[in-house]
């Protein structure tokens, strides 16, 4: 099983951003390939931490430095221009768990209709737990906790309206079949990868959750602080595209079909003791 191409964008959260990497390199194996894409960060210890990172295993490490902000849809949109593989855009506020890379890889090629793959997250609105569309608190103990979110039954990788940006694997696939995400219309970020998945499913392709993963996310760093929020502006662009989208996620929502699982999984940690309500 080939792992896919690991994109981080990068900007500014320097805090964030070495617990992120020290996490990806605690969980990656020989032949994990990462590209770290620093989108013109003004602080000035992040380059020189970046190329140090990158130096330690530079056969498998590749840094690419923006001299201009171009914001996130396009420093993404970089990235996957220059892979051939299977992707996972990776926010530079998250923490990895052990074999979260070989599960996401292991969902994309389990079905050829899956454009995108999300994780379980403390903080991932719809893929959220144990709290459903809320940012619950990170936990102490992650890597219990994704251990047991692995261990507790088969995957059934369920269908979502859209992925989560924090940790989005998408299928070469779905990039060969409807492209990049929307550079001109969402500019410098939020409602794209939205899009996408919606144009993903147009193209007959499906967008899952894939539960036998976790990853932390802290939320609110790295392209945060440019007071770039998804606000009515960028909701207004993205129904322009796909005028239903908001009924599609209030039903998902309202229906939560993730509620048997997440059950499940909640009961699994709390019979092992790793409770998480």
């Amino acid at each position: 099983m080939s792992l896919p191409l690991i994109i981080v964008p990068v900007f500014n959260a320097f805090e964030e951003l070495e617990a992120c990497l020290d996490s990806v390199s605690r969980t990656m194996s020989s032949d994990t390939k990462v590209l770290v894409i620093d989108d013109a960060s003004t602080d000035e210890r992040v380059q020189p931490f970046l190329q140090s990172w990158v130096n330690e295993k530079n056969e498998n490490r590749q840094l690419l430095v923006h001299d201009l902000n171009r914001g996130f849809v396009a420093t993404v949109n970089h990235g996957m221009r220059r892979a051939q593989t299977d992707v996972v855009l990776l926010n530079s506020d998250t923490e990895v768990t052990g074999s979260w890379l070989q599960n996401l890889a292991a969902c994309l090629g389990s079905d050829d209709t899956i454009a995108t793959a999300t994780p379980w997250s403390n903080n991932g609105e719809i893929v959220s737990i144990p709290g459903f569309c809320v940012a619950n608190p990170v936990p102490g103990n992650p890597e219990n906790i994704a251990s047991l979110i692995k261990s507790c039954g088969q995957p059934l990788y369920p269908e979502m309206p859209t992925a989560v940006g924090f940790c989005m694997a998408i299928s070469r696939r779905a990039i060969n079949r409807i492209g990049l995400f929307d550079e001109k219309t969402f500019g410098l970020g939020y409602g794209e990868e939205n899009d996408f998945c919606q144009r993903a499913e147009q193209a007959g392709m499906r967008n899952v959750l894939c539960d036998d993963s976790y990853v932390v996310h802290h939320g609110g760093a790295s392209f945060g602080p440019l007071g770039l929020k998804p606000g009515e502006q960028s909701m207004q662009k993205l129904l322009a595209k796909h005028p239903d989208y908001l009924q599609k996620v209030s039903e998902f929502i309202k229906n939560d079909p993730l509620a048997s699982r997440r059950g499940q999984i909640l009961d699994c940690l709390e019979r092992s003791g790793v409770g998480m309500r």
